[in-house]
Parts: C-alpha cells; sequence; structure tokens
C-alpha cells in the first residue's frame, strides 16, 4: 500500500510524468507542443491550478504549479489522460503512453525549493546534453521572463478533440503566474535568483560535456529523432520518490516537514484503522483526499481540505 498524501489547498508542487520506457513519444513538434499546452490550459482552468513552469522532454515532462482548490489528483488524472489520448493519436501509437510509475509528487515547502526546482525544470534540456541554454529548447517550456507575466496559448489539436464538443473550445489561454508565496515587490529577486541557478545549471552541463568530449545534440537533431526509438542512456535507479523539498541547507525547515508528515500519516492511519473496524465516525486528518472523495468521511476541518 502506498503512503497516504495530503493534499491541501494551496501547496505548490514540482510533478514529474515518464513515458514508457523511455520512449521519445514527446519529441518536440508543433503537433505535441500544441497538444500538451491546449490540455494544460484547458484542465487547469477547469481544477484551479496555477501554472509557474513547464518543460516538456522528449521521454518525459516537468511542471510546477499551485493547487489552489486541493484538486491535484482529478488535475493530474485528467490531464495525463488527455495528453495520452492525444499521443496515440498523432503517433499511432497503440499502447500506453506513460510509464506505470505513479507520477512524482514533491511539495516545494519553501522558497529555496521554489527557485531550485523551477530552475531544475527549465534546465532540463541542458542537462541532458540536448541544447546548451534552456532557451534554445524547441519543446513546450516556460521562460524564466516569463514567470507572472507570460501567456500559455493554444488552439485546439485537430488530433483527438472534437470541435463539436463545447467542452473543447477552439482556442485556450493560461497565465503563467508567480507562486502566490512571492510578494509583488520580491517579484524581480525572485527571478533573478532563477536565472542564477539556472545559468549555474547550463555551466555545470557545458563543463561536464567537454570533460567527456562530447557535443550537444541540438535543437534541430532534437525535433528530428524518431518517436518510436528509445533513450538508451544509462539511467540512475530511482531509489528515492522525495515527498517534499526544503532546498540546500534547511535543516529546520526539512525537520518541520518531516515532523508534518509523519503526523498526517500517524493521524491517517488510526482514523483508517477505526474506520475498517466499522467505526464510521472516524475523523480523519486535514489533507485526506481518497477516503474523503471516494467514501465520504469525516475531515477535521472540512474547508480546508474541500474539493
Amino acid at each position: 500500500m502506498s503512503q497516504p498524501r495530503a493534499i491541501v489547498p494551496g501547496a505548490t508542487y514540482l510533478l514529474t510524468r515518464r513515458v514508457l520506457r523511455r520512449h521519445f513519444l514527446l519529441r518536440p513538434d508543433s503537433a505535441i507542443n500544441q497538444l500538451v499546452i491546449y490540455t494544460l490550459t484547458i484542465t487547469a482552468r477547469h481544477y484551479g491550478i496555477l501554472v509557474h513552469a513547464l518543460c516538456v522532454m522528449s521521454t518525459h515532462l516537468h511542471l510546477v504549479v499551485t493547487d489552489t482548490r486541493g484538486e491535484l489528483p482529478r488535475f493530474l488524472q485528467q490531464f495525463h489522460r488527455l495528453v495520452a489520448l492525444g499521443t496515440k493519436v498523432l503517433r499511432a501509437w497503440d499502447g500506453p503512453v506513460w510509464d506505470h510509475g505513479a507520477t512524482s509528487v514533491v511539495h516545494l515547502a519553501t522558497r529555496d525549493a521554489l527557485v531550485d526546482k523551477i530552475a531544475y525544470t527549465l534546465a532540463n534540456p541542458v542537462t541532458a546534453g540536448l541544447v546548451q541554454h534552456a532557451h534554445e529548447w524547441p519543446g513546450a517550456k516556460v521562460l524564466v521572463g516569463e514567470i507572472g507575466c507570460g501567456i500559455l496559448h493554444a488552439k485546439r489539436p485537430e488530433a483527438y478533440f472534437n470541435p463539436k464538443n463545447p467542452q473543447w473550445p477552439e482556442e485556450a489561454a493560461l497565465p503563467i503566474t508567480l507562486p502566490p508565496s512571492v510578494q509583488a515587490g520580491d517579484v524581480d529577486r525572485f527571478r533573478r535568483e532563477i536565472t542564477h541557478r539556472l545559468e549555474q545549471h547550463e555551466k555545470q552541463a557545458r563543463t561536464a560535456a567537454q570533460r567527456k568530449e562530447l557535443d550537444f545534440l541540438g535543437a534541430a537533431r532534437a525535433c528530428e529523432v524518431s518517436p518510436y526509438e528509445r533513450a538508451m542512456s544509462l539511467e540512475p535507479l530511482r531509489e528515492l520518490n522525495p515527498t517534499f523539498a526544503v532546498g540546500r541547507g534547511r535543516k529546520h525547515a526539512r525537520d518541520a516537514a518531516i515532523a508534518a508528515m509523519r503526523a498526517f500519516r500517524a493521524a491517517y492511519r488510526r482514523s483508517l484503522e477505526h474506520w475498517r473496524a466499522g467505526i464510521r465516525t472516524a475523523v480523519f486528518p486535514v489533507g485526506t483526499w481518497w477516503m474523503r472523495v471516494f467514501h465520504g468521511v469525516a475531515v477535521n476541518d472540512g474547508e480546508l481540505a474541500a474539493a
């Protein structure tokens, strides 16, 4: 059984989803970019999701978002479902699109974690050895200067989405927002910090490539890779699946996050044991999602956990 996760309105996350067996199904081209951006704008608006950063790689995608209403599981289900269905049509793909593993959901508990994970997201094409600068990547992405003032915009894809269905408008747009924790007077400094860390990632990637005498693939060649091929480079085993991030050297924040996570899990398990024993008056902790949505259990504070 997987560990219970608190879903609380207002939390900000780094989300990562991987393509099955590292196939290049999301290889950057205009049709895939359009599909992802259109689907993201439609589903994010529907579920109250704020988008702060995005980078779609050929084998996986990263998002940094804030879940304003506590509906993250429903957003993930619908967003990934629609991207998969559209991809199957575009690529004439018979079979699953996504890896069978669950989406990686990392709660960004501090400002430092926000800066670090947004920079990490945007730097992905560089650290993967594809382009030398993040802005050169031809896939769907967000640039640092767009955070808080840019707009994601796409017309309805011709593949999969029925133009006669009012659920799918001809065009869809979504603002690229600042994380709610970033104050108005702090915007420029926030962007500078992201830029600084992004440049560090880029410099480290170029240094590593030079040391190994490797060339960057380049944007043009990345677009020419067959979507049916697979990445064959050695990928380290993912031994850890973190549930939160606090940034480097933030021991007190880390300890507080661990304590909160353990307290939620302990309270959840106690309530679940009572419920399984037939005690339907058991009250679950704030952040309970599955049991509340699918079994109607009581939660300590219904407003905080409302979906």
